[in-house]
Order: structure tokens, then C-alpha cells, then sequence
């Protein structure tokens, strides 16, 4: 048990050379700031979040049973909505508060970017993660090597495509995946920094129970126990009872939340799934980080149970459990991303040549043409060439009228210039960089989120908000008239509040003829039928008008008002 094990990294001071901080800045900043500034919340889970958030600080639900129009969260706990809800107070009425409620959970992004970074680091300086002394000198040093090791797992967070679009909403989420990367990070830190590893741990696993996710919390603190147990350091042993604490801690917290009629212990088991569906989530969510992270296991299977494996592969393992309990979920593999990314930075040290290369052509080649593909629906969108692209364009986001703007146009051929000199940088030379890898692919996805929300942020608000439906609603239905939509989702009620003003009420009515008592004062009714079906006649209510949501297949909305008679 106590006989060395032979690290496979064999490592020189030159591989080690640092990625400068004003690119890795520059990799952050094209990463996390577009969408935060000049877009709708859309559809369904962001605009919903927002909703609760919005009620709060408007002062229409209480703090602690946060609705919209009456009805409930089905999940988020409660930390999330009071987030969100304080900073549009706090910002109100001098930002709109669709970017009031997004600017803390940009927030909590760069958070989740940066403790990647420091989990990798502290992981990457340990000696077990260290490379092999080489016979005539030139090993890398302990400290580059280490923050060589940080900016690849940084930059392979950044090109994981699974947190692109759910990184970037103002969803619970979002706040219980910053909980388990600190979780990670206080794994991590307890040599170095045992203190704030402590209290990391203190507030990791509570906040991810107070975000709606205490069962994935329990998971995390029994895998920080298993850690801990398994480890021979004495910081590691002292670090047991703070995550034991952690754990009964969130535990404690979830328990009371549900006591107190609040969203604590809320289970979403769904066993109607299958192999297929797993694997094809699996397969785009996680890449390019499981693929390398596989290749670390191979790679470093000896070290099994040092922390720099076992801490990210035990982590990365509940939320692959959890998607698969709640039926190949997406939002609840979000967890598994960022120690997937620290395993997948301990695979460059032994990349070969000839996969590094692989994987730079096949970035340049797949975000090349997607970048081109934006560009040609851009300028077809616009200019009517080509005659085709213009109208798919016209068929799948119909009634879109173009506007150009030099805010959008400017950052986007900023960014394609800036791409375009990577892609130059990157072909042109033979760098040895351990981070080189894992640069194209991060790069090409900040270049299609870019471009994404300039050039077609106008094309993707009218599809994904519900601004075109309200649009529809106005001419039929006063501003600022109380409107009754039972059964509607969360996020309807939403939209009819912030884009109409309208006062809401989502709470399911009657069979009888006669409304609820607390419906009485709405004049209006709105319904959501199938596509392709007739209005359902609603004794008391006159049908006013009828027509999709989107396109001629999407569900349709139908508006009723009260008539005179059952009003009295």
C-alpha cells in the first residue's frame, strides 16, 4: 500500500508555459457576458425562474412561498428565486429586471469557471499528480505545472456544449451546480487551504439543498466521506467531520424547508427511459470532456484512488446517477461538467500527437462551418441571398422582420477576426503547450455563442419569448386587466405580466358555471388547446379570438371574455 506509484505524466518546463491572462480573460468574458444584455427570457424554464424572481420583488407572493398568478414552483427551492428577486429590487427601477435577475447568475458562471481552475490547480499539486522527474533534468516545476493542467480544464468547461445554453439562464440550476463545484473545490483545497476548504464545504452542499437539490447534495457529501476515509493524509482525516457536518447540515436544511410547506425533499424519479436516450445525451452534452476523461481513467487507472482522480470521477459519477433517476435529464447532468472537465485536463500531460491533432482540425473544421452557416442566414436574413436560406428562415420563425443594429454586427466580426487569428495561430506554429489541445475547441464555442446572441439574437428572441404571443393578445385584451389562465405554464403567466401588464391568475377554475371566488374579478379568460383543434365552448365566457403560438403546428391560444350576465 505505501509503495510509490509511478506517475504515466512525463512532462517538460516548456510544455508548461502559461496561456496569458488576458486571453484566458478574453476566453471568459466571450463566454459569459453575451446574452446577458438585450434579449427576452425565453422559454420555458428561464422565463418561469425569472417569474417567481420578478413576483418577489414586486411584492406580489411572500418570500417564502414564491408564485406567479398563485401557482407554485415545481422545484428550485427557494435560495434561487431569492437571489434573483433581491437583485431586481436592489437594481429597480434603473434596469429592467429580465437583466437585474440574469446579472447574479452571470455571476455565479464566471464563479463556477474560476473554481474549476482552482479545483484542477489543487489538484494538479499534489504529488501523486505530479509528472515523472526526467533522468536528465528539465521537469516541469510543480507550480506551472499545475497552472498548465487549470487553464485546460478551464478551457475544456468552456467547450463543453452542455453548458452553453442552460450556463447562461436564470434557472435553480445554475445555483446548485456553483454548490457542487465548491463542493469539488473543497475537496480539493484541504491541503493548501484547509480553512477555506472548511467553510467551502459549509456552504456547498446547504445551498445546493436550498437550490432544490438536497438528494444530489447527500450524494456529494457521502462521495466526500468515501474520499476521505480512502485518503492516508492526516488533513484529509480532520476534513472528515467538517463534510459529515456539510452533509447533516443540508440534510437538516432540506428537512425543515419541507416542514415548513417550502420546496425541500421534492423526488422526480422517472424510470421511463432508455439506453439510446442515455447514450445520446451522454454523447453531446459531455463533449469534448468525456471523451479525454476517459482517456485519464485509462491512463492514470493505478492512481485510482488518489485525490485527483478519485475526487472528480466519484463527483462526475452522481450526476451521471442523478440524470439517469430522473429519466435522462439534461439539467441534472450539468453537475457532472465541471469535475469532467478536471479529469479531462489530467489527459493532456500523456495526449499523444496525432489525437491532439484530431481534435484541432476537427474544431477548426465543425466551428469554421458553423460559424459560416450564422454568417449566411445572417446576411440571407437580411439581404434576401440566398433566395433559400432566406426562406426557410421566413417558414420557421414566421412574421420575423430583420433589423440591423452595428451593436450586434461590430462584436461579431470582432469575434470572427479574433477566431480566424486562433485558428492561424494554432496551424501555423508547433506549440507545446499541454493547453493547446483544448483551445480551438474552447474558442469555437465562444465564437457560436457569440454569434448566436448578436447576429441572431433578434431571430432567437421572437422564437423562444413569448413577446410575438402577447403581441397577438394586446389588440384583444385591455393593458393591465386581470386575465385568468388556468392550467397555463408558469412561464405564460410571466410573459402576460411583464410584456402586457396584465394581473394574473393561474389557478385551475371550476366545472361549474361559475368561476372560483378568487377569479371573480378577471374579464378575461385565456386557454392553451392542441394544434389543429376547435375552441372548447366555456359556459359564461364569449370566445373572442383564437390563433398558434408560433407556427400553424404549435399549440394555439385561445382568448374568451366573461360574459355580462355571469359577471353579476
Amino acid at each position: 500500500m505505501n509503495q510509490p506509484v509511478i506517475s504515466p505524466a512525463l512532462v517538460t518546463q516548456k510544455a508548461v508555459q502559461r496561456l496569458p491572462r488576458w486571453a484566458l480573460l478574453l476566453f471568459c468574458a466571450a463566454y459569459v457576458i453575451p446574452g446577458l444584455l438585450g434579449r427576452d427570457p425565453w422559454k420555458n424554464e428561464d422565463i418561469a425562474s425569472f417569474g417567481h424572481m420578478w413576483s418577489l420583488a414586486l411584492g406580489q407572493a411572500s418570500w417564502l412561498h414564491p408564485n406567479v398568478g398563485g401557482v407554485l414552483p415545481t422545484s428550485g427551492g427557494v435560495l434561487p428565486y431569492w437571489l434573483g428577486g433581491a437583485f431586481i429590487s436592489v437594481l429597480s427601477p434603473w434596469v429592467d429586471p429580465a437583466l437585474a435577475a440574469r446579472i447574479p447568475f452571470a455571476i455565479l458562471l464566471g464563479v463556477i469557471l474560476t473554481l474549476t481552475w482552482y479545483t484542477t490547480y489543487h489538484l494538479a499539486m499534489t504529488d501523486a499528480a505530479q509528472p515523472v522527474p526526467l533522468a536528465f533534468g528539465g521537469e516541469a516545476k510543480p507550480r506551472d505545472y499545475a497552472r498548465a493542467v487549470a487553464d485546460g480544464a478551464l478551457l475544456a468547461l468552456i467547450a463543453s456544449l452542455g453548458l452553453l445554453q442552460l450556463g447562461h439562464e436564470t434557472t435553480p440550476e445554475l445555483l446548485q451546480l456553483t454548490g457542487s463545484a465548491l463542493f469539488l473545490f473543497s475537496l480539493a483545497a484541504v491541503q493548501r487551504q484547509a480553512m477555506v476548504a472548511r467553510v467551502a464545504a459549509l456552504l456547498a452542499l446547504p445551498m445546493m439543498a436550498a437550490s432544490g437539490s438536497p438528494a444530489v447534495a447527500a450524494m456529494l457529501g457521502f462521495t466526500g466521506v468515501i474520499v476521505c476515509l480512502r485518503s492516508r493524509q492526516a488533513e484529509m482525516k480532520t476534513h472528515l467531520a467538517w463534510v459529515i457536518a456539510a452533509t447533516l447540515l443540508a440534510l437538516g436544511l432540506a428537512s425543515g424547508l419541507t416542514a415548513m410547506g417550502l420546496s425541500g425533499w421534492a423526488w422526480r424519479i422517472d424510470n421511463d427511459i432508455s439506453l439510446k436516450e442515455v447514450f445520446q445525451l451522454f454523447s453531446w452534452f459531455t463533449w469534448p470532456t468525456l471523451p479525454l476523461a476517459a482517456l485519464t481513467i485509462w491512463h492514470w487507472r493505478r492512481q485510482f484512488w488518489r485525490r485527483h482522480i478519485a475526487v472528480p470521477l466519484l463527483t462526475a459519477t452522481v450526476g451521471f446517477i442523478a440524470s439517469i433517476a430522473m429519466g435522462a435529464n439534461e439539467r441534472a447532468l450539468l453537475t457532472a461538467l465541471p469535475p469532467l472537465a478536471v479529469l479531462a485536463a489530467f489527459a493532456l500531460p500523456i495526449l499523444q500527437r496525432s489525437l491532439g491533432s484530431a481534435i484541432d482540425w476537427f474544431s477548426v473544421c465543425f466551428f469554421t462551418a458553423c460559424a459560416g452557416a450564422i454568417w449566411v442566414i445572417y446576411v440571407a436574413m437580411h439581404k434576401g441571398v440566398p433566395v433559400k436560406v432566406a426562406a426557410n428562415v421566413a417558414k420557421l420563425v414566421p412574421g420575423y422582420v430583420p433589423h440591423f443594429s452595428w451593436m450586434a454586427l461590430v462584436p461579431a466580426i470582432i469575434g470572427t477576426l479574433l477566431w480566424l487569428g486562433l485558428v492561424r495561430w494554432r496551424t501555423a506554429r508547433q506549440a507545446h503547450a499541454l493547453w493547446k489541445s483544448l483551445v480551438l475547441p474552447a474558442g469555437g464555442v465562444a465564437l457560436c455563442w457569440l454569434l448566436f446572441m448578436s447576429l441572431w439574437l433578434p431571430l432567437l428572441d421572437q422564437a423562444r419569448s413569448y413577446r410575438l404571443v402577447l403581441a397577438r393578445m394586446a389588440p384583444h385584451i385591455p393593458n393591465g386587466d386581470q386575465v385568468c389562465a388556468p392550467d397555463a405554464p408558469v412561464g405564460l403567466l410571466t410573459a402576460m405580466e411583464y410584456f402586457d401588464h396584465y394581473r394574473v391568475n393561474g389557478l385551475p377554475l371550476t366545472t361549474h358555471a361559475k368561476p372560483q371566488s378568487q377569479s371573480q374579478a378577471c374579464r378575461w379568460l385565456v386557454l392553451r388547446v392542441p394544434a389543429h383543434t376547435s375552441a372548447p365552448v366555456m359556459p359564461g365566457w364569449k370566445w373572442v379570438a383564437q390563433y398558434n403560438q408560433r407556427t400553424h403546428n404549435s399549440e394555439q391560444i385561445v382568448i374568451y371574455r366573461r360574459l355580462a350576465s355571469s359577471a353579476s
